[in-house]
């Protein structure tokens, strides 16, 4: 039976020589032409940078959950909150950045520390088509089911737990997904499935 907090083995921790060999390695692996990010969670309600352009956007082949353990940003060791991730199967709505040329190498350094601090995720070039029609690859970060912080889907009374205890040095878990569901409302693009996570676990 599913209990909290869990028991989770250590996760792997990355520095900085890690992350910019990581951001190497991704680069090398695009197409030529300008850079897209795509955003699914906080990114839409909090940039890591400027953008040149904002799109809404769907990719096909994955999903948003409410599916990774946090034990730094929403939650810690004792008491893992739950964050958003891109999980394998389905499609997912979100925004899509154009980013500048001009300190890109910097503003992607900043991302990988926010989004990559353990591994948990793996940076990949998504699919992606823009509101406007266009069809363009775009930075992703997609959860790798493997790693010690991958949560699948939890029952809501994991979920009232997760809501109620966990907090990391961000906020709140139920913060961080009320946040999300507000931006993406604002962005006429709800999220129906969540909030009626949402609805029945936020006390």
């Amino acid at each position: 039976m599913p209990c909290y907090p869990p028991r989770l083995a250590a996760s792997r921790r990355y520095d900085d020589v890690e992350l910019a060999a990581s951001i190497t390695a991704t680069l090398r692996q695009r197409r030529e032409g300008e850079i897209w990010l795509f955003a699914y969670g906080s990114l839409i309600w909090r940039p890591e940078g400027p953008a040149l352009e904002r799109q809404r956007a769907r990719v096909h082949g994955y999903h948003r959950g409410l599916n990774l353990w946090s034990r730094i940003h929403r939650g810690t060791p004792e008491h893992p909150g739950l964050v958003l991730g891109l999980d394998r199967g389905g499609s997912c709505l979100g925004v899509a950045y154009r980013l500048p040329s001009e300190g890109l190498e910097s503003q992607l350094m900043a991302l990988w520390r926010r989004e990559m601090p353990d591994d948990s995720y793996r940076p990949a070039w998504l699919g992606c088509r823009l509101a406007d029609g266009r069809r363009i690859e775009a930075l992703g970060f997609v959860l790798e089911r493997e790693r010690p912080n991958y949560a699948g889907q939890q029952p809501d009374t994991v979920i009232r737990q997760v809501f109620d205890h966990a907090r990391g040095h961000c906020g709140s878990s139920r913060d961080y997904l009320a946040n999300t569901l507000t931006a993406l409302r604002a962005r006429a693009m709800p999220d129906h499935r969540l909030e009626a996570t949402f609805a029945r676990c936020a006390r």
